[in-house]
């Protein structure tokens, strides 16, 4: 286990220095402040300190950090890593018909449920506020064009 967690840290410092090199292709700071390179260039900056970090700290250490089990899911968390999936995959083949907002409501309703969340009240209120809040943010304040859909929402 302790190799396989030295062999995530390595990619993951391998995959945060390309992004640190890709983002000195795109400018710091534009005329309004920070630039496309700002948030990819501290973000990789970030990874590469915890990749660090935890690759000493794994390889330092006695023995693996979360015990000595198989790397690999057992059947239950399997399944749910395929209901992550498959909700995900949906989600994304409705984003244009739907929109932005009615896709992530579905999504948002129906996760939760299948990982076994009971509380109907719950899950209606987050996903409520998650699809309308988030496109609000987006859409909104951030400016940021997210597909509208069929319906026009």
């Amino acid at each position: 286990m302790k190799r396989t967690w030295q062999v995530a840290c390595i990619l993951f410092l391998a995959g945060a220095v390309v992004m640190l090199i890709s983002s000195f292709e795109y400018p710091y700071k534009d005329r309004l402040g920070p630039g496309p390179g700002f948030f990819p260039f501290w973000l990789s900056l970030i990874v590469v300190g915890l990749s660090i970090a935890l690759l000493f700290q794994i390889t330092r250490g006695q023995k693996a950090p979360y015990g000595s089990e198989s790397p690999y899911p057992n059947r239950q968390g399997a399944g749910r890593i395929l209901i992550v999936l498959v909700a995900l995959v949906g989600s994304l083949a409705m984003l244009d018909y739907l929109g932005f907002r009615i896709s992530l409501l579905l999504f948002l309703l129906f996760l939760p449920i299948a990982l076994g969340i009971r509380q109907w009240w719950v899950v209606s209120l987050f996903a409520l506020a998650g699809s309308f809040g988030i496109f609000h943010v987006f859409y909104h304040w951030l400016k940021v064009p997210l597909p509208m859909g069929f319906f026009g929402l």
